[in-house]
């Protein structure tokens, strides 16, 4: 017999982890004030069916105990071996039409054969259709008084409110981990198995809150080393499952990049026949330890992991930043739920460590992050760790890039030039700036000593804005461009009661420009 049935509770205080429920109940029992309709909602494993079995027992038992059932009446066993009428159990699941449920409201009609209640334990209840929830609610609602209904559901979203609102509702949580390390070194001692402590443990947390998953787990394990010690390693071999040291491994491994090392750390696993849509998950779940360890210094409680591996997560929690760490979380909880469904797990898992390990193969915007940090890093750690000779290639191309090029000498403009510069400046003020040409519309020019032209402004705001060098740059800028030839700009400011000289006698008024008269002195 397997072990979840041979071990399976025959009392309430032989359920583990639901002791709220547990106590509820037997209040129930003891006061008398007992509901005619329950809906147990939980996970797989958590114990919804055996308490729906021991309530059963509880309220039909002769000599109940503490609210619990004595087990030794004749109505007691008979529930125990299924052999009693007035507790019946309905798979939902395979009986889920109007006419199963139609059997039901005619039987309830019928006064229970011995005890005081007959018991209906629908399990997987969510599996029935629209209409025999319809053809149900009527009779959940107003049973006889001797008729209970026990709904067990994992999916309890999926059930009608008008169901909901009929039932009492109990919510059996998962059982924590110590809990199942408990009980499972409890059925060991009493079987006199030899089960190393930590397989133990590790099975308890495979188990992911569910005690019947544990207990199958178990029994496969001991099948398979029937009369040896089962350890740790024994139970990572038969549940195709990977040691977190190989995890730590495989961190630091995508950490540096290496895709070498990454590639061959999955064909060893591949080799050992480990079972990869488990390490993606696992993985995943090593991953958030690590993220909860970098977020908090006190983790020791919540985290169940050894003082060895705990600070081998210390450790690690400062080679790789939070973005990062968020980022591999999500990729590996996707890919956990691809592989389970994919042909080819091994090339799925290979492109996935590839892609993050070489970022500059994808466009993400999370990959580009990825790729600025491994610039990053090289720029902190700069070019001692290549090669000498890839080394003085890359201190070349740098003297190179640095070495800039002899610009051709362009010559300074000869006063006949800086005259025709003068005459059509009002061509060349059209491309500049905006502010220039607002500034240049009441300018005078005119053609000074050499190469050099002079502009004068009316005021001094004027001035001071044509006078900048940004503006004289690029006032000189556009006229090399015109005429091939270097011109000195020379920005003055109109003196109040001053005239011009006379070799200022080629003075071109903007006219054009401001479409009004301008007064010229000579």
């Amino acid at each position: 017999m397997a072990l979840y049935r041979k071990f399976r509770p025959d009392e309430f205080e032989d359920v583990k982890g639901q002791d709220a429920i547990v106590k509820t109940l037997k209040n129930q029992i003891k006061a008398d004030r007992i509901g005619h309709a329950y809906l147990f909602c939980g996970t797989r494993g958590t114990g919804k069916t055996t308490v729906a079995k021991i309530f059963a027992k509880a309220v039909n038992c002769e000599h109940t105990a503490d609210g619990s059932p004595c087990g030794e009446c004749n109505v007691c066993k008979a529930i125990s071996s299924g052999a009693s009428m007035n507790v019946i159990e309905i798979d939902a699941a395979s009986n889920n039409g109007v006419d199963n449920i139609r059997e039901i409201r005619e039987e309830v009609a019928y006064r229970p054969t011995e005890g005081r209640y007959k018991v209906y334990i629908i399990d997987e209840v969510h599996m029935l259709s629209i209409g025999a929830f319809n053809a149900l609610l009527k009779t959940l609602e107003e049973p006889p008084e001797y008729v209970i209904f026990i709904l067990a559901t994992t999916e309890a979203h999926k059930i009608p409110v008008t169901i909901l609102s009929r039932c009492q509702r109990y919510d059996f949580k998962r059982i924590t981990i110590d809990t199942i390390f408990a009980r499972l070194r409890e059925l060991i001692d009493k079987e006199q198995w030899d089960v190393e402590d930590k397989a133990v443990r590790y099975i308890a947390k495979m188990a992911d809150g569910s005690m019947r998953d544990s207990l199958s787990l178990l029994d496969q394990c001991v099948s398979f080393y029937i009369g040896e010690k089962l350890t740790y390693d024994h139970v990572l071999e038969v549940l195709g499952a990977v040691d977190t040291d190989v995890f730590s491994r495989l961190l630091r491994e995508l950490i540096s990049m290496d895709v070498r090392r990454v590639i061959k750390t999955v064909e060893d696993l591949v080799m050992q026949g480990r079972e990869l849509s488990q390490l993606a998950a696992d993985f995943t779940w090593y991953l958030r330890n690590l993220l909860l360890v970098k977020g908090s210094d006190h983790m020791e409680d919540i985290l169940d992991v050894s003082t060895e591996n705990l600070a081998q997560l210390k450790e690690e929690a400062q080679m790789i930043d939070n973005d990062t760490l968020i980022r591999y979380i999500r990729i590996f909880s996707e890919l956990t739920n691809q592989l389970k469904y994919s042909a080819q797990k091994r090339v799925l898992l290979e492109v996935t460590l590839i892609k993050l390990c070489c970022p500059a193969m994808e466009t993400t915007q999370d990959a580009l992050l990825d790729r600025i940090r491994a610039v990053e890093k090289q720029l902190e750690e700069g070019l001692s760790g290549r090669p000498a000779q890839d080394q003085n290639i890359y201190e070349e191309r740098y003297k190179a890039a640095r070495t800039e090029s002899p610009k051709p000498k362009i010559p300074a403009a000869l006063n006949e030039d800086v005259k025709t510069v003068a005459k059509n400046f009002r061509s060349m003020v059209n491309e500049l700036s905006p502010i220039l040409k607002s500034c240049l519309k009441n300018a005078r020019l005119s053609a000074g000593e050499g190469n050099r032209l002079q502009i004068v402004c009316q005021d001094e705001m004027g001035a001071s804005v044509v006078g900048t060098e940004a503006h004289k740059a690029e006032i000189e800028k556009k006229i090399e461009e015109k005429i091939g030839k270097k011109v000195e700009v020379e920005v003055r400011q109109i003196e109040a009661g001053r005239r011009f000289e006379d070799q200022f006698v080629d003075i071109e008024n903007l006219e054009g420009l401001i479409n009004m008269e301008i007064t010229v002195e000579d």
